[in-house]
């Protein structure tokens, strides 16, 4: 689909909500909402909605992981297996699973 096919105003989206949703459905196709000739919403599928959110979410855990190694809050691996192996045995000696 071409971008300008899924430019819809927002009277077009009220009369043709059931067509929208099932193209969307179809194709994975985003569309963009205008109001007075402004683009101000998105319809997408749930699935690509669901991917989007997950690629933020490790984008979100790299940019931390960057910030974290930028800050020297690092250790040899070693020693953080050792910490995890640590804490594990410490929750089942404890009774937590």
């Amino acid at each position: 689909m071409k971008l300008h096919d899924t430019v819809k105003s927002i009277s077009y989206v009220k009369s043709h909500a059931s067509e929208i949703l099932n193209k969307i459905s179809d194709s994975h196709a985003t569309y963009v909402i205008t109001q007075n000739g402004e683009a101000k919403a998105v319809i997408q599928d749930i699935e690509e909605y669901d991917k989007m959110q997950e690629s933020l979410a490790m984008l979100k855990i790299i940019a931390q992981g960057k910030k974290d190694i930028d800050e020297g809050r690092t250790m040899p691996f070693r020693e953080a297996f050792k910490l995890i192996r640590d804490r594990i045995a410490e929750k089942k000696s404890s009774g937590l699973k």
